[in-house]
């Protein structure tokens, strides 16, 4: 396990987009403007066809639905990298409290949330997330990271400093949230016929760490992105919707759809780990956020990533001559170094290690 002081990433030090909005706008600073991607609007409605799967993890749980539903998670998992999970078992009420002290954390003013700003040479904290040269165009989104698992590599500054019903809530679901996950993890690996015990060595006492997003509305909303498509750099990433306003979409077939979140579901996806543990069965998928002009919106992601020490590769029980490594094998802490050591972009981090 790395010290205390393990840092990944570092990302300078930007304007507050909150406060930016908060001004009589008429325009979007430069900064923000980003010609280079994809008009946010979608023109076409979600369709059947378009709307991402919906897995029911007490159906995974109960003997005469779990050979459909994991089939099911299977092929959402390789096909659309993305699905919504259902009747998780992580309490309403705690989602609630969590939900509404994100809110309020946010409302705070902004002297008291630069309390909690990123320190110099660290990503961690208030601010915004890949920020490598003072020419990069920005997102619009304000950001708040912190380590939650394990307790040892929490920075004292953060979590421990928060208002304490903010502290409370992240506490009780980072625990709630790394049961469900570990649980989600082992039915994958019977989905993808892996062995229980690699993917449990491989995750338990893993690095668990949340971001909570903050996306102002934005009087140009066509103009500016609210996260840079990307893939994450995770083993898996739980979303939990603070509200119901959309804006994340996923690039499928080409296409950017648009995720609408079922109510109290974990949105969940394959990040570039699972990708490659399961030698690219299961394919981490580029995502992006975008915003809206009358609404703010409010999101919770919660990166379930391996334990520190192990090196990531394909999981041995799925290299065959048949099915030959497709993935070089890397340190974990070393894999996450590279990926804090660039700004967000498509899929290049994974292209890295094919072999």
């Amino acid at each position: 396990m790395e010290s205390k002081g393990t840092i990944f990433g570092v990302s300078l030090p930007v304007p507050n987009v909150q406060e930016i909005a908060k001004k009589p706008l008429q325009r979007v600073p430069p900064r923000y403007i980003r010609p280079d991607e994809d008009s946010p609007v979608i023109s076409s409605l979600p369709s059947s066809r378009t709307q991402v799967p919906i897995i029911d993890i007490e159906r995974l749980s109960s003997q005469e639905f779990v050979h459909s539903e994991v089939e099911k998670l299977h092929l959402a998992c390789r096909d659309w990298g993305f699905f919504q999970l259902i009747n998780h078992e992580v309490n309403y009420s705690l989602l609630e409290k969590l939900k509404e002290e994100t809110k309020e954390f946010f409302k705070l003013p902004l002297e008291e949330k630069m309390k909690y700003a990123q320190k110099a040479g660290d990503a961690e904290g208030f601010g915004q997330a890949f920020v490598m040269s003072e020419e990069q165009k920005l997102d619009w989104c304000d950001m708040f990271r912190m380590t939650t698992l394990p307790l040892d590599l929490r920075k004292p500054h953060l979590l421990p400093k928060l208002p304490q019903r903010f502290r409370d809530a992240i506490e009780e679901y980072s625990k709630e949230v790394e049961k469900v996950a570990l649980k989600t993890l082992m039915f994958m690996a019977k989905a993808l016929k892996m062995e229980d015990e690699e993917m449990n060595v491989i995750f338990s006492d893993g690095l668990q760490y949340i971001r909570t997003n903050y996306y102002p509305p934005c009087p140009q909303p066509e103009q500016v992105i609210g996260i840079t498509p990307h893939t994450d750099g995770s083993g898996i990433t739980f979303l939990l919707q603070v509200d119901q306003v959309e804006g994340l979409q996923i690039k499928k077939d080409g296409i950017w759809i648009p995720v609408i979140p079922h109510p109290n579901a974990f949105i969940v996806n394959i990040g570039d780990v699972l990708h490659i543990i399961s030698n690219g069965e299961y394919k981490s998928i580029e995502h992006r956020v975008v915003v809206n002009a009358k609404k703010e919106r409010i999101s919770i992601g919660t990166f379930i990533n391996p334990n520190l020490g192990v090196e990531i590769g394909p999981a041995r029980s799925l290299v065959t001559p048949e099915t030959p490594a497709k993935f070089t094998r890397i340190a974990f802490a070393d894999f996450l170094k590279n990926f804090y050591s660039h700004k967000l972009s498509s899929k290049s981090n994974i292209e890295r290690y094919y072999i």
